[in-house]
């Protein structure tokens, strides 16, 4: 953190001590006994009113650090390593921004003796999908520009979208990864880091990135929507309980701009991603929150590694029940099958033929030599543990 940011961020605190802006009682920290010390308390200052006080005014401390822009520096403090955390880092600090005030240390001296250690100290912040916050995180990034798509985390950088995912996604005993759609929706930290980054995605130009690129922004974009608008409507039992207008499901809703186009989930999946990309292996891609659809990936679509993760996404839907079934001789397939024909090759010849190009030796057996499909199915519960 720079010195003018720590100045700026200890000026709150010392206002906080003086006026009485917020008291434990007030607000629940996002630091607690039960997590680690306070950040006040791993820098070694004395905060008047122990460590129910310590741990109050260090949320504080961090919601100012969110707020105001800071210099980039190779190495952060703790407090800009959890602010970064929670969003997006923000731009560096203007150059001709005005000194600060004289009357800082002042305020900060509010506080009682206080002296900043040189020693490392180990930062053990709450992760903030425990706490409670109350702090209005849609118009604190309303306030803030990302200068990029990634946050810090201890172990490095990490995109927040795959952030997300890693959170809250499993992957049940039968193959299918499953999101906590009620844990996102208590989290208003974890909804906003959602939206920030899904604002960061609407702002780029799709249209000027390589294939791959551009078909894994896609991809994610379709998928970082659907994980929203089902968490904003949770609980549901269906994605179809969400309604545009009279129609089931969110998909016509006009949900993000980019390049100044309005677009729906459907604008997305069959004006964009179907005509343009021209490969049924886009099904494996998008995700409608149902049981029935190829897996939610558990981290971002990414350019380098598409055509592996294309493969594998194919292979686990094929090779799963959700994805094909043999039983007494009959065959079932995913209604996907049905409904995107065309994208396989219109007939039923022609989708046993993608079928047995993923499938394993065992299942691709059992399709070798059938001229039809006897029977197509699909779950529409929400994937949800």
């Amino acid at each position: 953190m720079s010195a003018k940011t720590h100045k700026f961020a200890l000026a709150a605190l010392g206002l906080a001590l003086i006026g009485g802006v917020q008291t434990a009682a007030a607000q629940t920290s996002i630091w607690s006994a039960d997590h680690g010390p306070s950040l006040f308390q791993t820098m070694g200052i004395a905060v008047p009113g122990g460590p129910a006080r310590s741990q109050n005014l260090s949320r504080i401390y961090a919601d100012f650090t969110v707020m105001t822009p800071k210099v980039t520096t190779a190495a952060k403090a703790p407090a800009d390593i959890y602010a970064d955390l929670l969003l997006p880092p923000t731009p560096p600090i203007p150059a001709t921004a005005p000194a600060s005030p004289p009357q800082i240390m002042t305020l900060v001296q509010a506080a009682g003796p206080s002296s900043v250690s040189t020693q490392s100290t180990k930062f053990t912040p709450l992760n903030a999908e425990d706490s409670v916050e109350t702090v209005p995180a849609r118009k604190q990034i309303a306030q803030v520009t990302p200068a990029e798509d990634e946050v810090i985390i201890p172990s490095g950088r990490i995109d927040s979208w795959s952030s997300i995912l890693l959170t809250y996604t499993t992957e049940n005993g039968e193959g299918l990864v499953q999101f906590d759609y009620a844990a996102l929706s208590a989290s208003p930290n974890s909804m906003a880091r959602l939206d920030g980054y899904i604002q960061i995605q609407a702002g780029k130009t799709p249209s000027t990135m390589p294939r791959n690129e551009a078909m894994a922004y896609w991809a994610n974009l379709y998928n970082l929507l659907t994980v929203q608008v089902v968490a904003q409507n949770y609980p549901v039992s269906s994605i179809r309980e969400i309604k545009s207008g009279v129609r089931k499901g969110p998909w016509k809703r006009k949900l993000v701009t980019v390049e100044g186009r309005t677009l729906s989930l459907d604008n997305i999946e069959h004006d964009i991603m179907r005509p343009t990309f021209k490969t049924p292996l886009v099904h494996y891609m998008v995700n409608c929150a149902s049981v029935g659809c190829p897996n939610l990936k558990r981290s971002r679509w990414n350019a380098e590694t598409l055509d592996a993760d294309l493969d594998a996404a194919a292979r686990a839907y094929i090779n799963s029940p959700r994805g094909v079934k043999t039983s007494k001789g009959k065959v079932q397939v995913s209604s996907i099958y049905k409904w995107f024909k065309k994208d396989f090759g219109s007939n039923d010849k022609a989708v046993l033929a993608h079928l047995i190009k993923y499938a394993d030796a065992d299942l691709a057996t059992q399709l070798h030599g059938r001229k039809k499909i006897d029977r197509y199915a699909y779950d529409w519960g929400v994937n949800a543990p």
